[in-house]
């Protein structure tokens, strides 16, 4: 496929630019492609309830977004913005830089006017990055960074972000952009949950800048996708086994979650623990192993988790969801309104 066959026209005023006041009060699309032609339902979040069963597996992502945006000035005057992409250590990052001129390895930068770093080396379109500080970066960056917005959000972020742009699992730090599909989820609707008979479980994928990235080759083959951190433990695995065993549903939890998990079963066909970097790269004629439902955000157009979805649901079946969301007006992109996935 084409590059061009993933795009689609998106009135601008549909792109969410605030968070809802209440996490669970988001619209959600219910695609199901389990039907020929496939059906669509237009439901609010809070119905989940009614469509996740007892004895289903809901797998969350619990990375936390750090705050990796900082803003600043090489020593030559020139305004750089750094957005942190890893963290390698307390005193090393691998980040974007954003400036008139790339910096070199040895310049250095004054970051929120307050934090020395230095540039140590270049990594194809990334920079390793010294902070040279007593404090560690996490210190640093929680006290002085900003939220990384995406970029389709055009305002500044704010204190309200801080605790919108993350999800209430999130406990393990490093993501640089939000896993959004577990935005909608509250606490008290995860306890119905589980009062329902769901079971759960977590892994951790950080999100990487990369994600926002475009895709910049016409055939979907050449595109090199960007590396993320994943950890997935035994305890995810067992709970993958017996939810299989009783004849019951996974139901990943963001894209993030979905790559995950196909991440660790690619290679034998069977999930495995696993922890390392994945660049798995899903697009239509994916086979899947582990997942059989998902609970996603609408994506940008010509992205690559527009195309991991095409190839879950459908090619055909996923446009013409995009266009009967455009349609009814849903709020797109990170604080905007869900789809359901189901096949």
């Amino acid at each position: 496929m084409q590059l061009s066959d993933f795009n689609y026209a998106l009135p601008p005023e549909l792109i969410a630019q605030e968070a809802l006041k209440e996490r669970t009060s988001s619209r959600l699309l219910h695609l199901n492609s389990a039907t020929t032609p496939a059906q669509i339902f237009d439901r609010s979040f809070n119905d989940i309830l009614d469509i996740i069963h007892k004895d289903d597996l809901l797998i969350f992502n619990n990375t936390k977004v750090i705050p990796a945006r900082l803003r600043g000035h090489k020593k030559s005057g020139g305004k750089v913005e750094v957005m942190v992409e890893r963290v390698l250590d307390n005193k090393r990052v691998i980040a974007h830089v954003r400036a008139n001129k790339s910096p070199k390895p040895g310049n250095e930068l004054l970051l929120e006017d307050i934090i020395k770093a230095q540039v140590i080396a270049r990594h194809d379109s990334l920079f390793e990055i010294e902070i040279q500080e007593q404090k560690s970066v996490y210190e640093l960056l929680e006290k002085h960074g900003h939220i990384p917005l995406p970029p389709y959000i055009e305002r500044e972020d704010t204190e309200d972000d801080r605790e919108r742009y993350q999800t209430i699992f999130a406990k393990q730090a490093g993501a640089v952009a939000a896993p959004t599909a577990g935005l909608h989820f509250s606490h008290e609707l995860l306890k119905s949950l589980k009062q329902k008979g769901v079971e759960t479980a977590q892994l951790t994928l950080h999100v990487g800048a990369g994600t926002f990235l475009p895709v910049r080759v016409d055939k979907l083959e050449d595109h090199i996708m960007h590396a993320e951190w994943v950890e997935i433990d035994q305890s995810v695995c067992d709970a993958v086994a017996a939810c299989k065993a009783r004849g019951r549903k996974v139901i990943a939890v963001g894209t993030t979650s979905v790559r995950s998990l196909e991440s660790a079963a690619k290679k034998s066909g069977t999930l495995k623990p696993f922890s390392g970097d994945t660049q798995l790269f899903i697009t239509p004629g994916f086979e899947f192993k582990v997942v059989d439902a998902i609970i996603t955000n609408f994506h940008v157009p010509e992205s690559t988790l527009l195309m991991l979805v095409s190839a879950f649901s459908g090619y055909e079946n996923i446009m013409s969801a995009y266009q009967h969301a455009i349609a009814e007006k849903y709020r797109f992109f990170s604080y905007g309104d869900a789809m359901f996935l189901q096949r």
